[in-house]
């Protein structure tokens, strides 16, 4: 009986030792560029201080699902360097981010968790910029800390219920005992499996930028922590949106909502077409021929619809058109 168990567990055991080995290489092929502030747990965040030459105010930006704060660093840094002060954030249990309470894993707790970082910042309002799942916690924070909106920036936004559920290995990540052994044991060797289609699938139809993976980091949601953070997430959205997404119209702060057409990850007509409907006085900018990175494709088109939140005169339908063609 002991050998016979013994047989069933030395796999088990040699793959968890292959992902524990696996995760420290993740970590020391993308190591923290931020700096963590404590706000009764530990939240990763680059802050670029305002410059002199700043005509924007604060700016914060929030990652989806699987990603952390180098993905929209990518996008945003340079292009919007000397011209606002920035918080690109790890969000609660994502990248160097502790996870905090049973609070995150809900968009409201998140939402207070960048309320409670732009604090210890002296930052007292901001533009939130929110990709994807980001944009359900940017909506959380337009409804629960209205004092410190200056304004709101979807780009391809998860906000409102949908039809369907999650893939299964995010059930699986989740479940009593037999998620631990899922996170720590099979987590790394499917997600490397997934990780290069994924990607791909996520700037579909659009071409994945060559140094996107290098830079941005996606291996690290394979984390047995992280993984599960991140799936504790969607495993929640859901029902999050069906209670949360009616409170929308009390929305008042000026916002732009961005999106392709052709985003085959989180359906526009249901999101980004949904926020126009709730938000009072908002705009919807739909690219043709755009997939789930509008951030990426369209970074320019996204630049001035910050302008335009901040009160510059800017046609951003005429924005749209013009990066169309360019694509």
């Amino acid at each position: 009986m002991l050998a016979e168990l013994s047989t069933l567990l030395a796999p088990l055991a040699a793959a968890i030792g292959y992902s524990s080995y696996k995760a420290r290489q993740f970590e020391r092929t993308h190591p923290n560029i931020g700096e963590l502030t404590d706000i009764g747990y530990l939240i990763n965040a680059v802050h670029v201080p305002r410059p002199d030459s700043a005509d924007l105010p604060p700016l914060v930006f929030l990652h989806g699902a699987s990603g952390n704060l180098l993905d929209q660093v990518g996008a945003f840094l340079e292009p919007l360097s000397g011209r606002a002060e920035m918080l690109f954030v790890d969000r609660p249990g994502h990248g160097y981010s502790e996870r905090g309470g049973p609070e995150n894993n809900l968009p409201s707790g998140q939402a207070d968790a960048i309320a409670a970082l732009m604090d210890k910042h002296g930052i007292e309002k901001a533009i939130i910029v929110g990709h994807s799942f980001g944009g359900a916690i940017a909506a959380a924070f337009g409804v629960r800390h209205p004092d410190k909106t200056a304004g709101l920036l979807f780009l391809a936004p998860a906000t409102h219920p949908w039809p369907g559920g999650i893939d299964w290995y995010y059930h699986a990540a989740t479940a009593p005992i037999v998620g631990w052994i899922f996170n720590h044991a099979f987590v790394v060797p499917l997600g490397l499996l997934k990780l290069e289609r994924g990607t791909i699938n996520v700037f579909h139809p659009n071409p994945r930028p060559v140094d996107y993976v290098a830079k941005t980091g996606p291996s690290l949601v394979l984390r047995p922590d992280t993984f599960h953070h991140n799936a504790s997430d969607l495993a929640r959205l859901l029902s999050y949106l069906k209670v949360q997404s009616p409170s929308y119209a009390r929305i008042t702060a000026p916002t732009v909502i961005i999106t392709g057409d052709s985003d085959a990850i989180v359906w526009e007509h249901l999101h980004s077409q949904g926020l126009a409907r709730d938000i009072p006085g908002s705009e919807l900018v739909k690219i043709r021929g755009v997939g789930h990175k509008p951030d990426y494709l369209a970074t320019d088109v996204a630049i001035a619809a910050l302008e335009k939140i901040a009160g510059q005169p800017r046609d951003l339908q005429a924005a749209a058109r013009a990066a169309e063609k360019r694509l």
